[in-house]
C-alpha cells in the first residue's frame, strides 16, 4: 500500500472516530434536553390547566371541563391529558345494595375494611343520634308524625391510590346489622371509574424513520397535579408529552450533524490530498531517482521541499548516486581495458582470433562481399634460432604492421588479425577479384622488403578465399588454408587466389530445401545447455537448439541454414514455428525453468511477427514468464533501438529478454544499462582458461559487479574446463553451463 493511501487511511479513521465520539454525545446531549423540555412543558402545562379547572371542579360533569382540555390538547404537543376523580362518595346504602347477603331493609354499616393499596377508605358524616332520640321520645310506636323520618346513613369517601388510572373494582368488606339485631359479616364490590375526561392524541413520526426510533428510546414520563375542591385533593390532572416533537428535531439534528460532518470530511480529504501531494511529490522525485540509478541513469535529485528529512534524504540519494557512477565507471574503464587486452595480441596489437571470428559473424549478418585472406610466417622457427628475441620480436611487429597499415582506399577496409606464432588473418571486405589480385601484390612488394631487412628471402605466403555469405567460418578458412599450400608450392612469397564460390548444393536446391523445411516443420527443437545456479545445482534455463538434417540424414549447419532462409525471406516463418515447438514442449512436459530461443534480427524488426509473437504469448500467459528470446550481441549492435523496443514488448507481456555471446566491442555497458535486460550471456571466450588468466577474471569479475547494480542476471556459456567451471562458480554470476 502507498504512503498517500496509508495517510488517507489513518486520517479517514482518526475522523470517523471523533465524529462517532462527538455525533453519539451530540445525539445524547440533545435527546437529554429534549426529554427535560418535553417533561418541563408537560409539568407546566399540567399546572397551568389544573388551575383553570380548579374552579369548575365543583361540579365534576360540568361540560366546559373537557371543553378546557381539548382547547389545550389540540395543540398537538401532548400525547394524554386525562382528568382522573380523586373523591369517590360511597353511602351505607350503596354498600348494602352491592352486597349479595343482604335484603332490602335497614342495615346499619360498620367494621369498613379495603386494601389499602388501592386507596383508602374516611368517613364523611357520621349517623345522627340525635334524630334517633327524638323517634324515641315520640314513642316506641311510629305515628303520622314519625313515621316517614328515617334515620340518616353514613357517607363514605374513598381516595384512590395515584398508580391505579382508569375503572377501579374496589371490594369493601364490612358488618351489616338490621334494627332486630341481626349482625352479618359480608362484603360488596363496586366498579368505580376514576377518569373524568380523557384526550388521546396520535404519535406521529412523519419524518422518522422506524429504526431511528428503535435506536434511540425516548422516554417521557407522565407529569401530573392535584386539583382541591376546599382542603381536599378532589381531582389529579395528567400531562402526557407526545415524542413525536422530540423524535423529530432529534432526527433533525442528527441529519444535520452527518451531513455537515461528510461535508467536513470531504474538505479534509481535499485538503489533506492537496497537502499528501506536496508532501509526496520530493518522494516522487527520488522514487524516479532510485529507479533511474537502478537502470544506470545517475540523475542528480534537486530538494523541492523545506523538510529537513526530505532535504537529508535527498543529499543521502545524490552521495549514492554519485558513488554508484564513480563505480561503474571505474568497472566501465577496468572492462574496456581488459576487453581490449583480451581481443588484442599482446606483441602486435593485432586482433586476436576470437575477434576474427566474431567479425566473421557480422559479415554473414549482414551477407558482405570480400575475401578471406590466411598468411604464415615462413620457418619462423628456424629464423628465431638463429636471432635474438629482440630480433625476431621486432621483426613480427613490423610484419604486423605491414598487414595492418597496408590499404587500397578508403572504401576498401581491412582487418588484420594474429591467431597464434607465425599464424596470420585478413579480412577484406568489399574486395573485388582486381582488388584482392593489387592488394596481394602490394603485400608481396612489402614483405620482400622486409625480408632484405631482416635477411629472410622468404618472408611468407599468402592464401586467398572468396567470402561465401552461406558457408560457414570454418568452411571459408579451409578454402583460404588451401589457397596457402598452393601458394607456398608455387614459390617465395608468393600468392594464390581461390575463386571458388560454389556450395555443396547449388542455390536453387538450397532454396527448395530450406522451404520445404520451413512450411513442413520437418526439423528437431533440442534443448541443450543446462545452466545452472552458480551456488546450487538449479537448472535455472537451457537454450532451444534447432537440429536439421537434409535427405542422406546428415547435419546442416545452422548457420547456412539460417542464412538461406533469410536471403529466401522465410527466417521469419522459420521463427515462428521454432517458437511454437518451444511453446507446446513447455505444456507437454510442465517445464519449470526458462527456455532461451534464438531469434534473428530481421524477426525482431518484423512488426508482423511481432504482433503475432505477442498474440502468441497472450494465449499462453501461463508459461509466458518461462521464455527467454535470445538475441546475439552483434546483431543488436546493428539497430539497438530497435532491439530497446522490442524488449519494452516482451517484458510488458511478463517475457524474458536475453543478449548471447557478449563482447564490450558490439555494446558497451553504457548502452546495457538502457535496455532493461534480464540475462546476459558472456562469449565462451572470456571463460576459457579463466581460472589461469588473470585478465579474464578482472574482466568477468567486473561485469559481475555492474550486472548486480543494474539487475541483470550473467550467464557463462559452455564452460568447458572443471577448473574453469570451478572458477566461474566461485564468482558473482548468476549461472554457468557446460
Amino acid at each position: 500500500m502507498s504512503l498517500s493511501k496509508q495517510l488517507y487511511l489513518i486520517i479517514s479513521l482518526i475522523f470517523f472516530m471523533i465524529f462517532t465520539g462527538n455525533f453519539i454525545i451530540s445525539i445524547k446531549n440533545t435527546k437529554e434536553y429534549l426529554e427535560t423540555e418535553s417533561i418541563s412543558k408537560a409539568q407546566d402545562t399540567a399546572t397551568t390547566l389544573g388551575f383553570n379547572l380548579k374552579t369548575l371542579i365543583n361540579d365534576k360533569n360540568n361540560p366546559e371541563i373537557e371543553t378546557t382540555i381539548n382547547a389545550v390538547s389540540n395543540s398537538g404537543f401532548y400525547k394524554e391529558i386525562r382528568l382522573e376523580d380523586s373523591l369517590f362518595t360511597i353511602k351505607e346504602s350503596d354498600l348494602v345494595k352491592a352486597s349479595k347477603d343482604l335484603d332490602k331493609g335497614i342495615w346499619e354499616v360498620s367494621n369498613i375494611v379495603i386494601d389499602s393499596n388501592i386507596g383508602i377508605l374516611e368517613t364523611l358524616t357520621q349517623s345522627d343520634d340525635f334524630m334517633q332520640e327524638l323517634i324515641t321520645l315520640n314513642g316506641s310506636v311510629p305515628n303520622e308524625e314519625n313515621k316517614n323520618i328515617v334515620p340518616s346513613e353514613d357517607v363514605y369517601t374513598f381516595i384512590p391510590n395515584l398508580k391505579n388510572k382508569g375503572k377501579t373494582s374496589l371490594d369493601i368488606k364490612f358488618t351489616a346489622t338490621n334494627p332486630e339485631n341481626k349482625i352479618i359479616e359480608t362484603n360488596a364490590t363496586l366498579e368505580l371509574n376514576k377518569v373524568l375526561v380523557q384526550v388521546n392524541r396520535d404519535i406521529k413520526f412523519d419524518s422518522v424513520p422506524q429504526w431511528f426510533i428503535n435506536l434511540i428510546p425516548i422516554d417521557l414520563g407522565e407529569q401530573y397535579t392535584e386539583i382541591s375542591d376546599g382542603w381536599r385533593t378532589s381531582a389529579v390532572l395528567f400531562v402526557s408529552a407526545n415524542p413525536g416533537e422530540a423524535y423529530n428535531k432529534l432526527y433533525a439534528q442528527a441529519k444535520s450533524s452527518i451531513f455537515y460532518s461528510i461535508i467536513s470530511f470531504i474538505i479534509s480529504i481535499v485538503i489533506l490530498y492537496l497537502f499528501v501531494q506536496y508532501l509526496l511529490k520530493p518522494l516522487k522525485i527520488l522514487e524516479n531517482s532510485a529507479l533511474s540509478i537502478a537502470e544506470g541513469k545517475f540523475v542528480k535529485v534537486k530538494a523541492t521541499s523545506n523538510t529537513t528529512e526530505l532535504i537529508t534524504l535527498s543529499n543521502a540519494f545524490n552521495d549514492m548516486s554519485n558513488k554508484i557512477e564513480a563505480t561503474i565507471t571505474r568497472l566501465n574503464t577496468n572492462i574496456e581495458n581488459m576487453s581490449k587486452k583480451l581481443s588484442t595480441d599482446e606483441l602486435t596489437g593485432l586482433a586476436i582470433r576470437q575477434t576474427f571470428e566474431t567479425d566473421m559473424k557480422q559479415l554473414f549478418i549482414e551477407k558482405a562481399k570480400g575475401y578471406i585472406l590466411t598468411i604464415r610466417i615462413t620457418d619462423l622457427g628456424g629464423f628465431a634460432k638463429s636471432h635474438t628475441s629482440n630480433e625476431v620480436n621486432n621483426f613480427i611487429k613490423e610484419f604486423a604492421n605491414i598487414l595492418e597499415t597496408t590499404k587500397l582506399s578508403d572504401d576498401k577496409k581491412i582487418f588484420a588479425y594474429r591467431f597464434f606464432g607465425s599464424e596470420f588473418a585478413i579480412i577484406a571486405k568489399d574486395f573485388s577479384n582486381e582488388d584482392i589480385v593489387k592488394f596481394a601484390n602490394i603485400l608481396k612488394d612489402k614483405f620482400e622488403k622486409l625480408g632484405d631487412k631482416f635477411e629472410k628471402k622468404d618472408v611468407a605466403h599468402i592464401g586467398a578465399a572468396i567470402f561465401n555469405p552461406f558457408s560457414t567460418t570454418s568452411q571459408i578458412l579451409q578454402s583460404a588454408n588451401q589457397a596457402y599450400e598452393k601458394a607456398t608450392i608455387i614459390g617465395q612469397n608468393e600468392i594464390f587466389i581461390s575463386q571458388e564460390n560454389e556450395l555443396v548444393k547449388d542455390m536453387e536446391s538450397w532454396r527448395d530445401f530450406v522451404t520445404e523445411t520451413i512450411d513442413n516443420a520437418s526439423f528437431t527443437v533440442k534443448f541443450i545447455g543446462n545452466f545452472t545456479r552458480c551456488n546450487s545445482d538449479e537448472i535455472i534455463m537451457q537454450e532451444a537448439f534447432t537440429s536439421i538434417k537434409d535427405k542422406e540424414n546428415n547435419d546442416i549447419p545452422i548457420g547456412t541454414f539460417v542464412s538461406i532462409a533469410e536471403k529466401y525471406e522465410k527466417i521469419v516463418d522459420f521463427d515462428k514455428k521454432v517458437i511454437q515447438k518451444v511453446i507446446n514442449y513447455i505444456l507437454i512436459n510442465d517445464v519449470k525453468y526458462d527456455i532461451a530461443i534464438n531469434l534473428s534480427l530481421e524477426s525482431i524488426n518484423n512488426t508482423a511477427f511481432i504482433a503475432w509473437l505477442e498474440q502468441k504469448l497472450s494465449e499462453n500467459k501461463n508459461i509466458v514468464s518461462r521464455l527467454v528470446f535470445s538475441v546475439t550481441a552483434y546483431a543488436v549492435a546493428k539497430d539497438i533501438n530497435k532491439f530497446k523496443f522490442f524488449i519494452s514488448q516482451m517484458k510488458s507481456l511478463g517475457a524474458k529478454v536475453i543478449i548471447k555471446r557478449y563482447e564490450t566491442r558490439f555494446i558497451s555497458l553504457n548502452d546495457i544499462k538502457d535496455l532493461n535486460l534480464d540475462y546476459l550471456r558472456l562469449a565462451r571466450e572470456y571463460t576459457n582458461d579463466v581460472c589461469i588468466d588473470f585478465s579474464k577474471q578482472s574482466f568477468i569479475e567486473s561485469i559481475a559487479e555492474i550486472s548486480n547494480l543494474l539487475n541483470i542476471k550473467v550467464l557463462a556459456e559452455n564452460v568447458q574446463k572443471d577448473e574453469d567451471f570451478k572458477y566461474i562458480k566461485s564468482l558473482n554470476l548468476f549461472a554457468a553451463s557446460r
